[in-house]
């Protein structure tokens, strides 16, 4: 089984190592939110798994496998709880004025419809000004963060994390990538804003730890990790419903059908039980997307190859979790994972 065995992180360690996808993001600062948007270069076969109790999405039942929409255009993650379902909107406008889009008619006249499935992310009540009126501000910031997709973008305190708590640290965006020894590439991309703890009670180290690469997240090992019953570190004391959600995004360059893809998104919510605890609560939205850029074949053995993307995922997602709150920067009053002395 050597030979299937994780080489390591791609060469930037961000989803975009998998061939054929961009990341565009794009923030308020005084409205302390942000959006998050995944472009692939063609459109991409995608599915959703949503686990948590009080989620927040757009266009996710288009994404069933016996839909007649079988690929997407991009996949938005955005703050401002049901406000940030608007960012799609700047999404959708920007790719039909490139001419992206599902065509079921063609004819002059006629614009293309971009599928652009999202999930949003409760940060309303995180200090920023959201005086916005009538007029709040997610469909310019989608339109802003998917014309800057590149292959290199920031963690931490960016894009749709960018207003984020993870428990009582401060949250923010993650991604990290995995390339197999046979050239099967998985990458990830979360918006961490949990409820549960990301770190081990008394101490620093991440949930996640026995599955960091190269000291991506600190390097402190697995050693200190404990959990006792109903001890949960710094989670947040009074969760409130729609209030605490993680998003997230995998991705591979093997060609997946839509029930592949979906058996993959459902594997890869083990990565966010490995790093949050707890995790899909009740007043929990999240969601895992997953994407197949299909540069790479499926090869002979289809189930055997979709279980090793599937855990190659919950793996990558894992590391991005830890990732998210490592890289995040603190604001007056909140606690950053670099601030902790424990």
């Amino acid at each position: 089984m050597s030979s299937l065995q994780a080489a390591g992180p791609g060469r930037r360690n961000l989803i975009t190592d998998v061939p054929g996808l961009r990341v565009g993001q794009a923030h308020d600062e005084g409205a302390r939110t942000g959006v998050t948007v995944i472009l692939p270069d063609e459109r991409a076969v995608a599915a959703c798994d949503v686990r948590g109790g009080g989620p927040g999405t757009r266009e996710t039942d288009a994404l069933a496998a016996e839909n007649l929409v079988e690929a997407i255009d991009a996949v938005v993650l955005s703050g401002g709880s049901v406000y940030g379902l608007a960012a799609a909107d700047g999404v959708v406008g920007w790719l039909g004025a490139q001419g992206r889009g599902y065509g079921l008619v063609s004819a002059a006249g006629v614009p293309k419809s971009p599928v652009v499935p999202a999930a949003i992310l409760y940060d309303l009540a995180n200090g920023g000004d959201k005086g916005w009126g009538e007029s709040p501000p997610y469909r310019q910031l989608g339109r802003d963060a998917v014309a800057a997709a590149d292959r290199d973008f920031d963690l931490g305190t960016a894009g749709a994390g960018y207003g984020a708590m993870a428990g009582k640290l401060k949250g923010g965006t993650g991604s990290a990538s995995v390339v197999a020894a046979d050239g099967i590439t998985i990458g990830a991309l979360v918006c961490v804003n949990s409820f549960g703890s990301v770190i081990a009670p008394g101490g620093r180290a991440f949930w996640a730890a026995p599955f960091e690469l190269q000291g991506e997240f600190g390097g402190l090992g697995a050693g200190p990790l404990r959990a006792g019953p109903d001890e949960w570190g710094l989670a947040k004391t009074d969760p409130k419903a729609r209030m605490n959600t993680t998003v997230a995004c995998v991705a591979t360059d093997v060609a997946l059908t839509p029930v592949q893809a979906r058996r993959v998104a459902i594997m890869a919510q083990d990565g966010l039980a490995r790093a949050i605890r707890p995790v899909h609560a009740p007043f929990d939205g999240d969601v895992v997307f997953a994407l197949s850029t299909a540069q790479r074949p499926m090869g002979e053995a289809p189930d055997f190859t979709v279980t090793r993307i599937g855990a190659l995922a919950a793996d990558v997602l894992a590391r991005a979790v830890a990732r998210a709150v490592y890289e995040a920067r603190a604001w007056p009053g909140v606690t950053a994972w670099r601030d902790l002395t424990l």
